[in-house]
């Protein structure tokens, strides 16, 4: 194989490893990947902050587990920083639904921010239930950053075999 065939072929295998890494990323990620809408009192605050608004992301990352056992359905959701009043969650039809707003946090002092990774203001997230769930016996609590949602399974009717008999 000549100099440039192996040139080829190696920018071609670099090429596919970071297009399959790309697409892992972004189908283990995109749910995670939540918009956030920047409340009036945060962008107020950001006025006076050393950092200009269009550096402040509007996207991050609020990862979240949903699995499933016997008898409910338990979903986690990462909500670093935020506490329980924050959080809101409703199940309509079978989606829970959690809104928050994470509210914005600034260092005081004449320092300036040359790197601004969190994101601020409110978000919405849905979580798509597997099976119905009994909403009003739901219950969620939120502890070190994490929101843990557990929703009992509606208990659905066995069907009954029916013997047919002669006569």
């Amino acid at each position: 194989m000549d100099k440039l065939a192996e040139i080829k072929h190696g920018l071609e295998e670099t090429w596919h490893s970071l297009g399959e890494g790309w697409r892992q990323l972004r189908d283990r990620a995109s749910e995670a990947l939540t918009r956030f809408t920047p409340i009036n009192r945060s962008r107020n605050s950001l006025k006076d902050s050393a950092l200009p608004p269009p550096l402040a992301s509007n996207w991050g990352l609020l990862a979240g587990d949903l699995y499933e056992d016997g008898e409910q359905i338990v979903v986690r959701l990462e909500v670093p920083g935020m506490l329980k009043e924050d959080l809101d969650l409703e199940v309509r039809g079978d989606a829970l639904i959690i809104r928050g707003e994470k509210r914005i946090e600034q260092e005081q002092g004449n320092g300036l921010y040359r790197v601004r990774q969190c994101t601020f203001g409110s978000f919405r997230r849905s979580f798509q239930l597997p099976t119905p769930v009994i909403a009003e016996k739901a219950r969620a609590r939120c502890s070190n950053g994490v929101l843990r949602v557990e929703l009992p399974k509606e208990e659905r009717v066995r069907g009954r075999r029916i013997e047919v008999r002669s006569g």
